[in-house]
């Protein structure tokens, strides 16, 4: 017999016979009659069951949260205010639920953020938690498809490494049978290996580590990075590439998931291209705020709540100073204090870090020198730039941070499945 998935009953003609498999959510059993809130991962289904049906007396000890099957036919007129109903003819338990459930899932019942991830698999359960998934899941699909449409290539590089991306103290040490390695950053260096390999637009969606010791609703120890690199590019190639990649993500998200603008932030696809304000300029906005900004420093979080008042959504900070960029990163060709690098933000917050690269070899060992790190170490990535590597620009995109925005979640622990911070590490 065919399965259905339960929102496939709005489609199914009054009478047909119809077999579908999920979760008791509720169970409500009175003297003849019996109801089961049925739910899988398409929605729910009001399960019908009479006295008469031989499997009846099932439901007495039925507890929420099991697994059933149910079979039965769709009616005529539906009676439940849920909009689907089955008449039950067979109900088969395949799993019983134990009691008490560690956590509700409909209760209406506050639960902390601590109790909830340790019970996260009952946690997902809920509708409004794994819609934040399935919102996750269409803007990363919207992204990777555009991505492709542009003529990029999907790869795959290592996570563990043996000199730091960005260097600073941010990174997780493992011990790697005799020897002291890295977990990855970013894929960075090895974006560039491939652009100078003649793949000359390349793209990961994969892992990154972080050991920085925040514990902010905003931050991560281990997040999905989307990134890009393109051969023969500059920093204004790039951000033409990001806004475009994040235009088509919502807009996939907004057309294929179910009521998506009911719990979205975003309510329709953003227009490109995005506002662009150079760091000089949002020192000049600053000052003019009376807020005490230090030319040459990032911009901390109340200095960027200041710009992003100025802007409705997505825009970009453009020509960041040296002192805080990466080796990498070019310089501007008219003032070497100042870089061709990107930040897209989405009002105070941060979404997105790129730039143009440096391309020339002897540029690029004195760079990673300034930054007080040992070029020897970085001998297998120099090397790449001696034998003809051309300009190319690039960035790296945070996923979580990316839906968090999106969808206007108050943790960004919850746009992750299992997080990882300074404190959590299971389940």
């Amino acid at each position: 017999m065919k399965n259905f998935f339960i929102s496939d009953i709005d489609n199914i003609t009054p009478g047909k016979e119809v077999h579908v498999k999920g979760w008791a959510q509720d169970i409500r059993l009175m003297k003849n009659i019996a109801f089961i809130i049925v739910r899988d991962s398409t929605g729910l289904v009001q399960a019908t069951v009479k006295r008469d049906c031989p499997d009846f007396h099932k439901l007495e000890t039925l507890s929420r949260e099991s697994v059933v099957e149910i079979t039965g036919t769709v009616p005529e007129k539906v009676q439940s205010n849920i909009g689907r109903e089955i008449l039950v003819t067979s109900v088969e338990l395949i799993n019983m639920a134990e009691v008490p459930l560690p956590i509700g899932i409909t209760d209406n019942v506050e639960t902390d953020m601590d109790t909830r991830f340790n019970s996260r698999f009952l946690d997902l359960r809920k509708p409004e938690i794994g819609r934040i998934f399935q919102a996750k899941s269409a803007i990363l699909w919207g992204i990777r498809n555009f991505l492709m449409s542009q003529g990029f290539t999907e790869v795959q590089t290592p996570k563990t490494v043996s000199a730091a991306t960005e260097g600073g103290a941010e990174l997780f040490h493992v011990k790697y049978f005799e020897k002291n390695i890295f977990l990855n950053q970013s894929p960075q260096l090895y974006k560039e290996m491939l652009v100078a390999s003649g793949v000359e637009r390349v793209f990961e969606v994969g892992p990154a580590f972080r050991a920085e010791e925040h514990n902010t609703p905003r931050h991560l120890n281990e997040f999905t990075s989307i990134d890009i690199e393109m051969g023969f590019a500059d920093h204004h190639d790039a951000m033409h590439m990001l806004e475009n990649a994040i235009a088509k993500g919502i807009s996939n998200f907004l057309e294929n998931v179910r009521d998506a603008s009911s719990f979205s932030v975003v309510k329709e696809k953003p227009v490109t291209p995005f506002p662009r304000v150079s760091y000089l300029e949002c020192i000049k906005i600053l000052k003019g705020e009376g807020y005490p900004a230090v030319h040459g420093e990032d911009l901390n979080n109340e200095a960027l709540k200041i710009i992003g008042k100025k802007f409705d959504g997505f825009y970009f900070i453009t020509d960041w100073p040296t002192s805080v960029r990466p080796f990498y990163t070019a310089l501007l060709d008219n003032n070497p204090e100042y870089t061709k690098s990107y930040d897209l933000q989405f009002r105070e917050i941060e979404i997105t870090s790129g730039a143009q690269r440096v391309h020339n070899p002897a540029e690029l060992k004195r760079r990673i020198e300034d930054k007080g790190l040992d070029s020897d170490d970085f001998e297998f990535y120099l090397r790449t730039f001696k034998y003809g590597m051309p300009p190319h620009a690039g960035w790296g995109l945070g996923l979580e941070r990316l839906v968090q925005v999106i969808l206007g979640l108050p943790n960004i622990r919850e746009a992750s499945l299992f997080p990882r911070d300074r404190n959590r590490v299971f389940p």
